[in-house]
């Protein structure tokens, strides 16, 4: 495997490679000729237009068949931006390339320096040489943006309205297809509830997701690749505190996917919900079967304070339900919450779902390791629940669950919290006495 520094190229083996840039960052692609100019706009790979001959964009990862590019294509450009349109790059991780070849084995890897005031960055190119190909690092920065950086390649970029501030846009890069905006916005409001932010990440996540769902011809959380939607959400960068999704095929516009939710009970009810902050929209069409495929994201962003107020509504809600069968309340216990917190965030990392952790550790034993010293523990487990009343509903209705929160022998409490994975929420409980 080969450390690139900016100027650095190596030869390409034959055949696919994939060029992967995970983190918060939105991946995408310019196809050249010999002149540094685009043919058009299908020659600009993106989240919105994840697809061009020889070049696919699934989540972080571009794959690219250089034989497979369209004719005259001569360089492929690898661009980085933040996910969140408003963050600038100088703010988070430095982006990391890595170019894997055939057989996955990893060819190289290129870490730019910190970028500073730059809002994109060229991070590096595959162009032909003699009868070959090769790759070349970069590390090229933009201030002025996706439509600054569209321009200069041959893109045709034009201006929004004079609504100050007045930014530059390249139309098919907006995250704002055809209205749904407003449209979901007002029929928030006619429900009374407050209005949803559109946000990059859940575009990103969304628009990866459908590509998916199109490209095996199925609908599903979790697509043919095995990855499933709240985990194409987590690798954006977006952490959430609740979460939910519509995938849908048929409509043929926004506007009919809208009315499709609102007609339906419990599509109506998530596109309603008050908790939802943020809202992502993409669709994508199987030109095969001429279906289109449709992911729409709902969420709260995950910050410390959201994090204790969902632990402590899940205490409270617990209690209550120990009150109606006369037994006192349980304390909450810093370290029974560390352990939780960690466990349900070791399920997602490690995807698996059990009290016993793969390296064959039980409930008590990380109690233990996280300082507690209580004399008996018990653990309850759930996935998949969108909010504390909800989870501690289901713990409620099932006997196991039900018997360590009536236990009278249990005086003390922890709660833990993760959002991903392949069911989109862990919960834990420990109960300690």
């Amino acid at each position: 495997m080969t450390e690139l520094v900016p100027g650095g190229n190596l030869p390409l083996p034959g055949g696919i490679v994939t060029v992967r840039v995970p983190g918060p960052f939105d991946v995408s692609a310019l196809i050249t000729d010999d002149g540094g100019k685009v043919r058009g706009d299908a020659d600009f790979v993106f989240y919105n237009q994840p697809a061009a001959p020889g070049a696919r964009l699934t989540g972080d990862t571009l794959t690219l068949d250089p034989a497979g590019l369209r004719a005259g294509a001569t360089k492929v450009t690898v661009v980085v931006s933040p996910a969140d349109p408003g963050t600038p790059l100088s703010r988070l991780p430095a982006p990391v390339l890595d170019v894997t070849g055939p057989g996955g084995r990893l060819l190289a890897r290129f870490a730019p320096p910190r970028p500073r005031q730059e809002t994109v960055l060229l991070l590096a190119e595959v162009y032909r040489r003699g009868p070959g190909w090769k790759l070349r690092a970069l590390g090229q920065g933009y201030a002025d943006g996706l439509a600054g950086l569209a321009r200069d390649f041959g893109v045709e970029v034009t201006d929004d309205p004079p609504t100050p501030p007045a930014p530059q846009t390249t139309p098919s890069l907006s995250p704002h297809p055809d209205g749904f905006l407003g449209l979901v916005n007002s029929a928030r409001t006619a429900a009374g509830s407050p209005p949803v932010a559109l946000d990059a990440r859940l575009v990103s996540a969304a628009h990866a997701h459908a590509s998916a769902m199109a490209a095996s011809g199925r609908l599903g959380v979790e697509a043919r690749d095995g990855v499933s939607v709240y985990q194409r959400l987590t690798a954006t960068g977006y952490t959430y505190v609740t979460v939910g999704e519509h995938l849908v095929s048929g409509p043929r516009t926004p506007a009919e996917f809208v009315d499709y939710c609102l007609r339906t009970a419990q599509p109506r009810q998530t596109l309603h919900d008050p908790a939802f902050t943020h809202a992502g929209l993409a669709y994508v069409t199987d030109h095969r079967s001429g279906d289109t495929y449709w992911t729409a994201l709902w969420a709260r962003p995950l910050t410390p304070a959201e994090l204790t107020r969902t632990a402590s509504q899940v205490v409270d809600l617990t209690n209550r339900e120990r009150a109606r069968h006369g037994l006192p309340a349980l304390t909450v216990d810093a370290r029974l919450t560390a352990a939780a917190q960690a466990h349900s965030t070791d399920m997602i990392a490690r995807a698996f779902y059990s009290h016993t952790s793969p390296d064959g550790s039980h409930p008590w034993d990380r109690a233990a390791a996280a300082g507690a010293s209580r004399r008996s523990i018990g653990e309850n487990i759930a996935c998949g629940q969108r909010s504390p009343a909800e989870v501690v509903e289901g713990w409620m209705n099932s006997p196991g669950h039900r018997a360590n929160i009536l236990k009278p022998d249990f005086t003390h409490i922890g709660t833990g919290f993760a959002g991903g994975g392949s069911a989109g929420t862990y919960w834990t409980q420990l109960f300690g006495a």
